[in-house]
């Protein structure tokens, strides 16, 4: 059987060393050995000897404060020994590597996989009100592999003290915890009471850092149950 379907970009390989690669720019391979967490209803194949358990509320080893992300997205655990393909409807996949001294908030949304061995923690956004019903991301500290997920191509804007930024609390990915956070109006009472241009309020970030923004407004789509 002929096809450019099993040429050599699209096989997967045999494993060789435990933990996060991505198989391409759609999906992530896990090779596990022992145990790693991911967002609920990721898994699209696996292989080997392999258990997977939902997680709804308490914690692991003392990691997990709480198993359902501010998105109401739950995780589960991966454990066992064989190899997990993780996937979120077609969405584009990054690797992130967290080293001690990092913090990095990301909206629950986009979290698709990470290591046992990184700190994870659900915290309201400094600032944020009650905006949307209140906005909640999942700060990861320690070190090792965060597996992200966008919908789209990413925009990685840089901020900086002299140059604040603005963005759609619907769009925003995340950033480093280094930069302080706050709501912004950028339209009048009276504008937003004539209609407004529905672009009312946003998330600003100040200080030396970086945020990542997805090139949509759209609300993000609920997993699947396995």
């Amino acid at each position: 059987m002929k096809s450019d379907l099993f040429a050599a970009q699209h096989m997967a390989q045999p494993a060789t060393v435990p933990g996060m690669s991505l198989q391409n720019s759609k999906s992530i391979k896990y090779v596990v050995n022992g145990e790693m967490f991911a967002r609920q209803g990721a898994m699209v194949a696996y292989r080997g000897s392999l258990q997977f358990e939902h997680k709804g509320q308490g914690g692991i080893g003392g990691m997990l404060k709480r198993a359902v992300t501010g998105e109401g997205l739950p995780l589960m655990a991966v454990r066992g020994q064989g190899e997990v393909w993780l996937a979120q409807q077609a969405a584009n996949c990054f690797i992130v590597d967290v080293e001690p001294g990092d913090a990095l908030t990301i909206n629950g949304r986009n979290v698709l996989c990470f290591d046992p061995t990184l700190s994870y923690e659900i915290k309201t956004v400094k600032g944020s009100g009650i905006a949307g019903g209140g906005l909640f991301n999942s700060v990861f500290t320690g070190q090792g592999k965060l597996g992200v997920i966008c919908e789209g191509e990413p925009i990685v804007i840089p901020v900086s003290p002299q140059a604040p930024v603005f963005v759609d609390t619907d769009a925003v990915v995340g950033w480093n915890t280094q930069l302080h956070t706050s709501l912004h109006r950028s339209q009048s009472i009276g504008s937003m009471v004539r209609g407004g241009s529905g672009e009312a309020v946003q998330l600003k970030l100040e200080g030396e850092g970086y945020v990542i923004v997805r090139p949509s407004e759209a609300p993000a789509t609920q997993p699947k149950a396995h």
